[in-house]
């Protein structure tokens, strides 16, 4: 009997381990995560703060950044690395030279 109970629970955690995880619980959960990723203000105040925070990644990296390392050092969207650095590349604070964007 004991070797039926240990085989049950192995046999259990197995099955369990192999189930598919749900990354939301609900449809109305996931569909309001996407909403979320999706939503970018685009104010002129907000676009100049993104700038600040592109502007701050680099300068901290001390070295030339692609736009995906300079969203992940900033902690922003790469679409908000985008509108960051068209508002540096426009005041001629940054480059770009061979995908890799540096201060001026």
């Amino acid at each position: 009997m004991a070797e039926t109970k240990t085989t049950t629970k192995k046999a259990a955690a197995e099955k369990k381990a192999a189930a598919p995880k749900k990354a939301c619980a609900t449809k109305k959960a996931c569909a309001t995560k996407k909403a979320v990723k999706a939503t970018l203000s685009i104010t002129e105040e907000n676009i100049g703060f993104k700038a600040g925070d592109v502007y701050q990644a680099i300068a901290k990296a001390e070295k030339g950044l692609s736009v995906a390392e300079i969203a992940k050092n900033a902690g922003i969207s790469t679409e908000e690395v985008y509108l960051g650095l068209g508002w540096l590349l426009k005041e001629g604070k940054v480059a770009s030279e061979n995908e890799v964007i540096v201060l001026k």
